[in-house]
């Protein structure tokens, strides 16, 4: 992954009634490692206690055999994090574990709460004492403090309490819980696994993503509404609506960058969404060309659909190294641009005498992007024509993706023909809102936040010029 990119915060799956729930648990968590790669854990239950395992590291190198054998239960919760600069330490890894007088239960959560700090300070002045600076331990005191008797109405007092962006898998010995905002921030869905090999029923599976579901096995169902929590116990399932849906403000950033390709989200394909944003693109910013390139690979689905629109030949150009590791040696002479050639590399005999339409999804500060421009000249290209797959970033993100300061941001500051400038391309065009919009499909079904391009927040905020989260986003 190119570093001048937006991080998801985290992926979480809920596994109810399977004899191997924390293997299903773990191959949910490795189809969502994109959501997340500092830390990961799961926790599950035999019916009576919980167990927990997490640690710093991918998935693949967190749990083994004998790791998953140690914590084996019926019933599973997991979560993968993505956290941002200085709260990358396993004291905020998740799921969050507590003993309280609701009984044993641990949380995990995908989002970013906007009154955690409010809610945190006024809890620390009455006494609770807080293990770490995750937003999510907000959540659990709430439920651990509620007055109302029985956990699932203590989880709904939570809810109603915080604001902002929540999609939240919960475990107690014997149950599952999973909600959602009551704006739809964060994506969140229902599956099912039919019983077989002598099971008695049906495992029901959550999952920030149905990717997670093709691996283990599940069948899509539903997603959990916005405002809605999902009980899954003895009894069977049950739902209720904690809170009333507010107005949708679905990320549309997850059809645009986070989620894979092979994920139906919010309802809809990925798949289909960036393909109709790369046509939508070319209607609205057609070019002469000889090829169209996607930066790798984050650009590509959206490049196959200018390029079917557009009729200009699509190659893949810039090959991607998949095999980076998170250190390396850096020659002692400098290599211009050496951490971008470390991760792509042009194809010359593609690129040579050509005029290359170079489709990405996003700019964010802009340092990449001149790179790759650059990179693409001297391999040769006659001309190099940007062209972005969502409007300009102006604004920061407070629901639950890591994003720059507004002051960071190249498009809240510089008009587009400065950025162009900026990085040597002889033309630059992003998409435009309404071209967004109806690239996703947003209609009665589903509405989209779109703050980061415009500025305007679905919750009450503050002055987004400096502010930044001081919680560690769940």
């Amino acid at each position: 992954m190119l570093t001048d990119k937006f991080h998801d915060e985290c992926g979480v799956v809920a596994i109810y009634q399977n004899p191997e729930a924390e293997k299903l648990a773990y191959l949910g968590l490795h189809a969502l490692q994109h959501r997340g790669q500092e830390s990961a854990g799961i926790v599950t239950s035999d019916g009576m206690t919980l167990r927990m395992h997490k640690e710093m590291g991918l998935v693949a190198d967190i749990f083994d055999q004998e790791t998953l054998w140690k914590i084996r239960g019926t019933l599973a919760i997991g979560h993968t994090r993505y956290s941002t600069a200085g709260d990358s330490s396993l004291l905020n890894a998740q799921p969050i574990m507590v003993q309280s007088n609701k009984g044993m239960m641990a949380l995990a959560h995908n989002g970013n709460l906007v009154n955690a700090q409010e809610i945190r300070a006024r809890m620390e002045a009455q006494g609770s004492i807080f293990q770490t600076n995750s937003d999510t331990e907000v959540i659990v005191h709430l439920i651990a403090q509620s007055k109302e008797q029985t956990l699932p109405e203590a989880m709904a007092d939570a809810l109603r309490r915080v604001e902002g962006a929540f999609s939240l898998v919960m475990i107690s010995p014997d149950r599952i819980f999973a909600a959602r905002d009551p704006r739809g921030f964060r994506p969140l869905a229902m599956g099912r696994i039919p019983a077989a090999d002598g099971l008695k029923q049906d495992t029901i599976v959550f999952a920030s993503e149905t990717c997670a579901f093709d691996l283990i096995g599940a069948t899509y169902e539903r997603d959990v509404k916005p405002g809605e929590l999902v009980i899954v116990g003895p009894e069977g399932v049950s739902s209720r609506f904690y809170a009333p849906a507010l107005a949708q403000s679905s990320c549309i950033f997850e059809h645009v960058y986070f989620s894979r390709p092979d994920s139906r989200v919010f309802g809809r394909s990925v798949q289909e969404s960036r393909e109709e944003l790369g046509r939508q693109l070319a209607r609205e910013a057609p070019v002469e060309a000889d090829v169209v390139v996607p930066v790798p690979d984050s650009g590509v689905t959206a490049a196959i659909g200018y390029a079917a629109e557009s009729g200009i030949p699509f190659r893949f150009a810039l090959i991607r190294n998949h095999y980076v590791g998170r250190t390396f040696i850096e020659p002692r002479q400098t290599v211009r641009d050496f951490g971008v050639k470390l991760k792509i590399n042009p194809v010359r005999s593609l690129l040579e005498g050509k005029r290359v339409v170079l489709v990405d999804d996003s700019i964010v500060r802009g340092t990449t992007s001149k790179k790759i421009v650059r990179m693409i000249r001297q391999a040769g290209a006659k001309e190099v024509h940007m062209r972005i797959s969502c409007p300009p970033t102006i604004s920061p993100c407070f629901y639950g993706v890591d994003t720059p300061s507004k002051k960071e941001l190249i498009a809240a500051n510089k008009t587009i023909e400065e950025i162009r400038e900026f990085t040597g391309a002889d033309t630059l065009a992003y998409l435009s809102v309404d071209g967004l919009k109806r690239a996703c499909a947003d209609g009665e079904r589903t509405s989209y936040c779109t703050a980061c391009y415009t500025g305007k927040y679905p919750t009450n905020w503050v002055d987004v010029d400096e502010i930044q989260p001081a919680v560690a986003k769940g």
